[in-house]
């Protein structure tokens, strides 16, 4: 909503957050960038706005705030549209004879999450270029210690701390914390418009959850639909039931977007391992130069590498996506993983294997490539002894003395052929 926005305006300033010099410097190199020094100093404002304990603030009008950053109101407003698409404030609006606002200040993403975020990472490339990109991840990335001769000897809680007699389990919904705000990316289509122009005898609207709404507008925006698209793409995926079938959902929206470019998927699928979670390669060992393949090249082009060339399936192209979009798995991390199932289930990408084998991968919060090879190669030397340990239980089966063993072919004597067609004319 675009309200008129007056100098005599008030508003209040209110902290969902706690903001912290680190969040200062985050906003300043990773977001300024893109919201431009005139937003950053708006935010700022506002937070310099909080009482003491930094909470609220006192009401203010609008006036104030134009004197105090000496700029006009359009362009604070312009400024104020910036923090609010990015995720920074959320603005209310009480309408009255003088119009009252409320800007809800919440903390930036930290630097994982920012560089992790293909949105705000493609924003802040565009805007400051490969040279000083690389720069900003150099300056947030995390030492990488070596461990390896070491024994992690943290203690638990319970080694330390007595069990409790009768604990509070009454829930604090009111506390603070670092909430972070969220970035609304409005897909082209109209969700609430879209379904009422479906048929009710096709539909059962009443069927239709939050997670099939959320399921919609993702893939909406994952493959640039509009209303008619997606739509036409929704009836085909209505069951017997009169309710969205996701998973048809899902693979109706690959097939009409293949359809409409030539083959092709989105480009998600051709995403690389993002540089901030790459490895410096000081020597060129045989383990290094995979680490770096793994790296440096998409799943799609991992794939087409390991099929001959050829482009990959449907089937293998679908898992690729589940991976990357529904399991949030990082580019580099899936290929040592399409890698490792190939080598242990003779060259086929199970769905269910592949799942259960990324649900641990997950757990172990595998970010890197070489976490991936380190953990794929302790899984695998755990089935190397398994298997091991089957093959010595196995009763040995006696081959036949004939069993791949060198037989003569001598040609038969005349007299030989003879007596052999005496014998087999006995069974005619």
């Amino acid at each position: 909503m675009h309200a008129t926005l007056l100098p005599a305006d008030t508003f209040v300033v209110i902290n969902k957050t706690i903001l912290t010099d680190y969040d200062k410097k985050l906003i300043i190199n990773l977001y300024q960038p893109i919201i431009g020094a005139m937003a950053s100093n708006l935010y700022f404002s506002l937070w310099a706005y909080l009482d003491k304990s930094e909470i609220f603030s006192l009401e203010w009008p609008h006036h104030h705030l134009m004197t105090n950053m000496q700029s006009d109101l359009d362009t604070i407003l312009s400024s104020r549209e910036k923090l609010e698409g990015i995720g920074l404030i959320k603005t209310y609006y009480k309408k009255g004879s003088i119009n009252n606002y409320i800007y809800e200040l919440y903390a930036p993403l930290n630097a994982y999450e920012f560089f992790n975020n293909p949105i705000l990472n493609t924003s802040l490339l565009s805007n400051i270029g490969p040279a000083e990109f690389e720069k900003m991840i150099s300056y947030y990335r995390l030492p990488n210690f070596n461990l390896t001769d070491y024994e992690n000897i943290t203690c638990s809680f319970n080694d330390v701390y007595d069990a409790i007699s009768s604990p509070n389990l009454e829930y604090y919904g009111d506390i603070k914390s670092n909430n972070k705000g969220t970035i609304n990316i409005t897909s082209k289509v109209n969700l609430n418009e879209m379904l009422a122009l479906i048929p009710e005898e096709q539909i059962n609207l009443r069927l239709i959850n939050k997670e099939i709404k959320d399921t919609i507008l993702k893939l909406a925006y994952i493959y640039n639909f509009n209303n008619e698209q997606m739509q036409e793409i929704i009836i085909n995926s209505i069951d017997e039931k009169r309710k969205i079938d996701i998973e048809l959902l899902k693979g109706n929206c690959e097939k009409y977007y293949k359809f409409e470019n030539a083959g092709d998927l989105p480009t998600i699928i051709y995403k690389k391992q993002p540089e901030y979670l790459r490895k410096q390669i000081s020597n060129t060992s045989k383990k290094s130069k995979l680490i770096y393949q793994f790296e440096t090249v998409s799943p799609y082009e991992f794939l087409t590498s390991k099929n001959g060339g050829i482009k990959p399936s449907s089937a293998d192209l679908n898992i690729v996506a589940y991976l990357l979009v529904d399991l949030n798995m990082m580019p580099g991390v899936v290929n040592v993983l399409i890698d490792y199932v190939l080598k242990i289930n003779d060259n086929k990408l199970n769905r269910t294997f592949i799942d259960t084998i990324a649900s641990q991968w997950l757990r172990s919060n595998i970010k890197t490539v070489e976490e991936a090879m380190n953990i794929a190669g302790k899984e695998y030397k755990k089935r190397q002894k398994i298997s091991i340990t089957k093959e010595k239980n196995k009763k040995e089966i006696k081959k036949p003395n004939w069993f791949d063993q060198n037989i003569d072919v001598d040609v038969a004597t005349l007299e030989e052929q003879e007596e052999m067609q005496k014998m087999l004319s006995e069974f005619k």
